[in-house]
Formats: C-alpha cells, structure tokens, sequence
C-alpha cells in the first residue's frame, strides 16, 4: 500500500497558496492509492450545498484523484464539522467516523482528527459535543449559507479569544486519553492531526504519529509505502 495521510490544511478562498500546494501534491504523486485526510481540510464548511466556487473547486480536485483511482478517506475535524455523506459521495471519496480502525504498515492502527484526545480542555469538550450532535446540526441547515457563514466567523472569532487565554498544554492531548484509546482498540499506532505539533511520540504502548498543519509555505504528511512510514514536510512550491 503506498498511502498518503494529510491534515490541517485550513483551506480557503483567502488560502491560494495552500491550495496550489495541495493540486500540486495531488499532481506529482502518481502512485498513491489512498489519501487519508485527517480533519480541518477546510477553515470552516458550512454544510454540503455549499456552492461557492472555492468549494467546488476543491471538490472537483478531490474528484479528479478519485476518478483516476485513488481511494479517499475524509474525517472530519473541529473547523469542518459540518462534513458530510454528500461531499463524500461528490468527491467519490468515503466519509469516516470520528476514531476509525485500519491497517497501516501491515499493523492495525487508530486514525482520527485528534481533538477528542484533548480532554483537558473542558470548555472545547463541551461545544464539540454541541455542535456534533445532531440536532444542532439540522438547525443549522435550515439556515441560509450566508447566515450559516456569519456564524462560521463568529464561532472562529470566539475560538481564537479563547485560545488566547488557554495554557498551551490544556489543548494538547491528554496522555490518559491516548494511553485508553489505544488500550481500547487493542492497537499500538494512532495517527492524528489537530495540535500543530508534528511529531512521532514513542510511548510505552506503541507511538503517537501527528500531522503538521500547512501554511502558505509548506506541508505536512505522513507517507505510508509497505511496511515503511516516514512524516515529511515540504515546500508547497514543488
């Protein structure tokens, strides 16, 4: 299996050079034939009508990669929760669940966004819950996308305040919660974005691989060939 995993691009009418990145990416890697992306692939998505041309044009990016063969596998993530069944099925690509079991490297693995590992953060923890349930959800989309956009700024606004004012450690993850969910799953890899902070952490039960976010310069993956899995950054302009 040669398998590409990429999370935290934010991606945005306002982000051009991220999005160049990515067609570039998705252009010189021939012989991939799965793209795993691990949440906030997008700043903010407020639901699957969403018509704007960005949208639909990242869309049909993805949907080229698909129609060529390669599998795409898309978790949602705390700037993108509003992902669903239909931009799964517009991309051809499968919509996976918050923690989703597969093998990697010949191993059973873990793959997920990684803010659900942030327990200590319990105010995030709360409106998680909210704005993922499903409720919640349908009144949203009895909005109008422009109301819908209004409040995707207003809650990115209140996330960055709140940010601010939260010790760097409350929004890592919580080593508990990493140690019993790879306890719970019986796996000794889980591979996760969301923090900013790529590295692989080699614990006593295996190793914590995370993805870094991209910016207007560069990337961040994690490449699976065979056995072989090896985290890379790189230069958007390749």
């Amino acid at each position: 299996m040669h398998r590409l995993f990429i999370s935290d691009l934010h991606l945005s009418d306002q982000t051009p050079s991220v999005e160049t990145g990515l067609n570039n990416l998705l252009t010189r890697e021939h012989g991939v034939e799965s793209l795993v992306i691990l949440g906030d692939f997008f700043e903010a998505w407020v639901g699957d009508d969403d018509n704007d041309p960005f949208a639909l044009r990242v869309k049909e990016s993805l949907r080229r990669v698909s129609l060529a063969g390669c599998e795409i596998l898309v978790c949602r993530g705390n700037r993108d929760f509003m992902l669903g069944q239909q931009f799964a099925a517009d991309i051809g690509g499968t919509l996976l669940a918050d923690v989703t079991a597969m093998e990697v490297a010949g191993a059973p693995a873990l793959v997920l966004h990684g803010d659900t590992l942030c327990t200590d953060d319990a105010d995030y923890q709360q409106f998680r819950t909210l704005v993922h349930s499903p409720d919640w959800q349908a009144e949203m989309m009895e909005k109008s996308i422009d109301e819908r956009r209004e409040l995707a700024q207003q809650l990115r606004a209140l996330s960055i305040d709140a940010a601010s004012n939260k010790p760097e450690d409350i929004m890592d993850v919580n080593a508990v919660a990493v140690a019993k969910l790879m306890s719970d799953h019986d796996v000794a890899t889980i591979i996760h974005g969301h923090t900013h902070r790529p590295a692989r952490h080699h614990l006593a039960s295996g190793e914590r691989i995370v993805l870094g976010d991209w910016t207007a310069q560069q990337g961040w993956l994690l490449r699976e060939n065979g056995r072989d899995l090896t985290l890379e950054q790189f230069k958007l302009s390749q």
